[in-house]
């Protein structure tokens, strides 16, 4: 139980500042339902992590009714992920960085936020907690359930987000499938 409560509140430290310090600053997309907060966030002005928590309910709903332990083992990371999100957007811009180089960094982050606390068997919901369905299912790893999923977001958002680089979110998604993967390999 603590090494859980230390994955959730380690890892969605590290996404927050991620999200906030690296991707934001640049309208920089991670892919899932944190790109699509991202989304949200650059067209209206709308806070990341309140916007996660509404887009994950239906995934809750699907998992009270079928896995119960996935409910019950991420409701925690989403709900403390988000918070942090929110709470650090204070953070924004204090390290003025590239864009390139912030999708590295903002990748690697976030990438570790989430792979700590998908080893651990929790998750910041939304799509980590679709992909962790899927890999039950099927015994795929996660972070490249994850990947597919975010490319299909970038893809979108970078269509309809103005000053919203394809390549540096590419970028920031495969850096964060990656790290995630590494962090989540049995």
């Amino acid at each position: 139980m603590i090494k859980k409560a230390a994955a959730i509140g380690v890892g969605s430290l590290l996404l927050a500042i991620g999200i906030n310090v690296f991707l934001v600053p640049h309208h920089l997309l991670d892919g899932g339902i944190i790109g699509i907060g991202l989304i949200v966030k650059y067209i209206w002005n709308v806070k990341v992590g309140a916007t996660i928590i509404c887009l994950s309910v239906p995934l809750y709903i699907i998992a009270w009714f079928y896995y119960r332990p996935f409910f019950y083992n991420s409701l925690h990371g989403l709900l403390f992920s988000s918070l942090m999100i929110d709470i650090s957007s204070v953070l924004r811009g204090i390290i003025p960085l590239d864009a390139l180089t912030s999708s590295v960094v903002g990748g690697i982050l976030v990438g570790a936020g989430i792979g700590l606390m998908l080893r651990e068997d929790t998750s910041t919901g939304g799509t980590d907690l679709l992909a962790q369905f899927i890999a039950k299912l099927t015994n795929w790893n996660v972070g490249v359930i994850i990947f597919f999923i975010d490319m299909a977001v970038i893809t979108i958002g970078s269509q309809i987000v103005p000053n919203t680089s394809f390549l540096n979110s590419f970028i920031v998604v495969t850096v964060v499938g990656i790290v995630t993967t590494m962090l989540t390999k049995k």
